[in-house]
């Protein structure tokens, strides 16, 4: 925890993640919980691979987490859940041995063999999938496996809880339900002895005093069987709430597609004696026709995509910004947050105390910012590969040096991370769009004049002194508004609707170079060659 004066200012931070901080301070009235810690949770189905959603929700997590040790010094843990129990639905169309795999449906998830060799349950090799993913992006998380909960006797007095209030837990759930699907509705979900299986079954009698519901097999034979051990897994919505009140769980995030869900579990948290923890509601994403991202239907951006064109911490900017904002999550939208991110961390430095903790390099390198100092943005660095038409990480660094003589590729790991993804995106999504078009007689007129204003320049000009020459040059030439006249630029010399800050660019790349350029576009010559 800060000093007094710093804990003062994070007590009065606006930044989302300090105002679920204090709402989890507010829980516990400032005092240690008896388990002798605040709990985080952030849960895993893990019949697929981790995606860009689960690091989304483990970061948010983290950050609050974060947050949270700002404000207090009581202990905190972040457990990152696995319902790795759950029953083996259906074969991903991604996974070998489809057939094999196919006989083994209903089983739960830890149960079912592996297909790709490698581990000893199909669960146990996705569940090292998560870890390893969590791992690589550094997060600091006990993971806890439902099937060592339930087998282990973890869960048992939780369920036994559940046994108890079975009827009451009934009471909520049945309303929630269809009319067929109320007919055999219950929370629990006996597996079967003879096949391994996790049954949808109704249960026909319940003994709290013994431990064991009977249910009707697949076999129309009546069973009793304990609900502790392993034996029988809980359903979701009752499972959820389970969960919190067996761990003691004190905050957890969800998507707006679980409110209802959130608000079941929480009366079946409090009917078994629980305290349901403060939740955070974040917005789903939405792909570039803004309707939702779903994964099978593979219209979103995965973090594979993502980390091709630009660093993991964009990507954490944009987990920060406006969770709760419905938000498009596409290619487009990478190099905006990229450069968003370069401006906040070099702010960071000189701000103070207060503006600091709001600042989102803050959250996302958990209070300690590295300091970059990167000379050029990620859009100049997107525009100097689209006019020098190049995949050669090389030739832009020529320009970089001679822009600013102290950047290297061994000195500058950002900046030269910035080049690599540069160069990918550029060829996956600018060059494909690029087309140059001739100017007309009026803007070959306007391309001269700033020609003859360029060659006025000495080498070393500004940028804002080359800015404000483009500036004068589209005023005397009557452009009403001078978007167009950038616009104009854009498109005869770089063969795009938008494009950077024109004095930047051309610093960047060189008045001698930029001259070539407008000679060339003035006498129609190919401007791309």
């Amino acid at each position: 925890m800060m000093a007094n004066n710093a804990h003062d200012l994070a007590m009065q931070a606006k930044a989302w993640p300090f105002e679920e901080a204090r709402k989890v301070l507010k829980r516990i009235n400032g005092k240690k919980p008896e388990k002798g810690y605040v709990l985080f949770e952030t849960g895993y189905g893990p019949s697929g691979l981790p995606h860009i959603g689960t690091f989304g929700e483990v970061l948010r997590t983290s950050m609050v987490r974060r947050a949270f040790q700002e404000i207090s010094n009581i202990p905190t843990r972040l457990f990152a859940f696995s319902d790795d129990l759950d029953g083996f639905r259906s074969v991903p169309d991604n996974i070998p041995q489809q057939e094999m795999m196919a006989e083994h449906l209903g089983k739960p998830l830890t149960s079912v063999p592996d297909p790709f060799g490698t581990h000893e349950s199909f669960g146990a090799h996705n569940n090292a999938r998560l870890q390893s993913f969590l791992d690589d992006f550094g997060f600091d998380y006990e993971f806890v496996s439902a099937t060592e909960c339930y087998s282990s006797g973890r869960f048992d007095e939780a369920l036994m809880q559940l046994l108890r209030y079975y009827d009451d837990i009934m009471g909520i759930m049945l309303p929630s339900l269809g009319e067929e699907r109320q007919k055999t509705y219950s929370p629990f979900l006996p597996v079967c002895e003879r096949t391994g299986r996790v049954l949808q079954v109704p249960v026909l009698e319940t003994n709290s005093d013994a431990g064991t519901i009977v249910y009707q097999d697949e076999n129309s034979t009546k069973v009793e069987t304990p609900v502790t051990g392993g034996r029988c897994k809980i359903q979701w919505k009752p499972d959820w709430a389970m969960r919190w009140y067996a761990l003691g769980v004190d905050y957890e995030m969800s998507g707006k597609d679980l409110i209802d869900s959130v608000k079941l579990s929480s009366r079946i948290c409090r009917t078994l004696g629980g305290h349901p923890p403060e939740n955070y509601t974040y917005e789903l994403f939405l792909d570039e026709n803004g309707e939702k991202i779903s994964k099978s239907r593979g219209n979103g951006l995965t973090i594979e995509e993502w980390l091709t064109y630009a660093p993991n911490d964009s990507l954490a900017l944009f987990m920060f910004q406006k969770p709760r904002a419905a938000k498009n999550l596409h290619f487009n939208v990478i190099p905006k947050t990229v450069d968003e991110y370069l401006t906040f961390l070099r702010k960071y430095p000189n701000e103070d105390e207060a503006k600091q903790l709001t600042n989102p390099s803050w959250h996302i390198h958990a209070g300690e910012p590295p300091v970059e100092d990167v000379p050029v943005s990620f859009n100049l660095l997107l525009n100097l590969a689209s006019v020098c038409n190049t995949e050669d990480e090389s030739i832009l660094w020529g320009f970089i040096t001679r822009y600013a003589p102290e950047a290297t590729p061994e000195n500058d790991h950002l900046l030269n991370e910035l080049v690599g993804r540069a160069i990918n995106y550029y060829r996956d999504f600018v060059k494909p769009q690029k087309k140059y078009r001739m100017p007309n007689s009026d803007e070959k007129n306007a391309l001269s004049d700033l020609l003859v204003a360029f060659k006025k320049l000495p080498p070393n000009t500004s940028a804002e002194d080359i800015q404000n020459e483009v500036y004068s040059v589209g005023k005397a030439h009557n452009y009403e508004n001078l978007r167009d006249w950038f616009r104009a630029l854009y498109e005869i010399l770089l063969g795009q609707e938008q494009g950077p800050r024109i004095g930047s660019f051309v610093a960047l790349y060189g008045l001698d170079e930029t001259k070539e350029l407008l000679r060339r576009a003035i006498n129609c010559g190919d401007v791309a060659n």
